[in-house]
């Protein structure tokens, strides 16, 4: 302590315990808190929770030892008509505790009674409510959401599987290509890809197969594209007659102008006393709605139990309705967020701890921790179900891709017969082998552009 600064930090350290010996000579600092999911839960006989755990942080930083006690009438903190302050801000005025630990908004009407750290938590205001009852509005993809990406992924390798098909089993079926030496299949690819596509659209364009194999493998692929039609518009349609049911609420001004959906916000709250003290007209609306119907609520859980009941919106902050999304997963909250605030500590006016606990604050936020702590609090189990409900899987259409397997499956197996056949009465004549000339046949039908250019050099060496 030998150092210019060091000296200063001991004659601040003299003057602070001689202004305020009670405050040194405490053991431990009282702190009021109140329940909210995620702040301050119990755990048994403990408490445990984000603030719980921002608490032991700062006690960690600063070197103090505390005790937790919840807030006795349960509020958060308000003023009455006589002036005198409720829950943990009325506990912190009239010394019953040091502090205060809890989502409790940084307003001017506390700044003027006690002091208020940096924010640890930024906030605003939104509206929670239930996702059947509102719309996003139209995308200029909707219409592919009566069909999940896997299912249109399987379309598509279906169509080109069976073009493949039924170009590969054109080229086997003597039916169909009687003499491969003479010239060229009628169903080429490029034909089959057309030829697939059409029976897409209904429309079926020629020309058709004329053997067995062909035609069964055309068939049904015919009737696969009936089911798959039927059942996308099917989908399509039910989804816009749910959709035209739905309202919608992109922020407060679409909630002011209807009048279907009930809403409603914490009755005492800082929330409520933006709308209250708001002079936007359509914030003034809200208020002027919520007093004649006195649609408020005595806490959290049942603004957010009244919002998972339906026909109701829960206006609150965006923080805490986020960890309401993140635990019900038919829940959603708006984009539009307003009257951007934040969270801070509480101590009395002038407290020595004030300065400290706002550095420590920011210090966290720098490294990181406040982050963290987020995180841990307000994780979501509902990702992967809004994977699986956003886009929904066509009825019968894991039946109908098994049956267009089986089909095409089976037109080959038609058209090696049919080559088997004819390759059997060829060898008869010729008096050779089946198997070579069925080899012959699958040579000159699979390698025909090879054949071609082969019999084209041996006409320009004979010229």
């Amino acid at each position: 302590m030998g150092t210019p600064f060091g000296l200063i930090l001991a004659a601040s350290s003299l003057i602070l315990l001689l202004s305020h010996p009670c405050r040194a000579a405490k053991s431990e600092l009282k702190v009021t808190t109140i329940k909210q999911d995620p702040y301050t839960m119990s755990k048994g006989s403990q408490l445990e929770g984000y603030c719980m755990d921002l608490l032991s942080e700062l006690a960690k930083k600063l070197g103090f030892k505390y005790k937790v006690h919840l807030v006795k009438d349960g509020s958060y903190g308000r003023m009455d008509e006589s002036g005198h302050w409720n829950g943990m801000i009325g506990e912190v005025l009239r010394g019953e505790a040091d502090l205060a630990i809890a989502p409790l908004t940084l307003t001017a009407a506390r700044e003027r009674v006690v002091g208020m750290t940096k924010p640890y938590m930024q906030t605003g205001i939104s509206i929670l409510l239930r996702r059947d009852i509102v719309s996003d509005g139209s995308a200029c993809f909707d219409f592919l959401r009566p069909f999940s990406a896997e299912t249109w992924f399987g379309v598509l390798v279906a169509y080109l599987i069976t073009a493949v098909s039924i170009c590969l089993v054109a080229r086997l079926s003597p039916g169909e290509w009687s003499q491969p030496e003479a010239g060229g299949s009628p169903f080429t690819l490029s034909h089959s890809l057309w030829y697939a596509a059409g029976a897409l659209s209904l429309q079926g364009p020629g020309p058709h197969p004329k053997a067995l194999s062909g035609r069964v493998v055309s068939c049904t692929w015919w009737f696969f594209a009936v089911i798959l039609l039927a059942c996308y518009f099917s989908n399509l349609s039910s989804k816009q007659d749910s959709e035209s049911t739905h309202l919608m609420i992109k922020g407060f001004e679409d909630l002011a102008n209807q009048n279907v959906v009930e809403y409603g916000t914490l009755a005492g709250s800082s929330t409520l006393a933006f709308f209250k003290n708001s002079n936007n007209p359509v914030y003034r609306r809200i208020y002027e709605h919520m007093e004649r119907m006195k649609s408020y609520v005595s806490s959290m859980d049942e603004g957010v139990q009244r919002a998972r009941e339906g026909s109701f919106a829960f206006i609150g902050e965006s923080v805490s309705l986020d960890l309401a999304v993140a635990r019900h997963c038919e829940l959603v909250r708006v984009h539009e967020v307003i009257g951007m605030r934040g969270y801070s500590i509480v101590s009395p006016l002038g407290s020595p701890m004030l300065k400290n606990l706002s550095v420590a604050v920011l210090q966290l936020s720098e490294a990181g921790e406040l982050a963290y702590l987020r995180s841990k609090w307000w994780s979501s189990s509902c990702v992967a179900q809004l994977t699986r409900t956003s886009a929904p899987h066509a009825p019968g259409v894991k039946g109908v891709f098994l049956l267009l397997a089986g089909g095409l499956l089976l037109g080959l197996l038609l058209a090696l017969l049919e080559l088997s056949s004819q390759s059997r009465h060829m060898a008869q004549e010729q008096k050779r082998s089946c198997c070579s000339v069925l080899t012959q046949e699958l040579s000159q039908r699979l390698r025909m552009s090879n054949t071609k250019r082969e019999q084209e050099t041996s006409d320009k060496n004979k010229a």
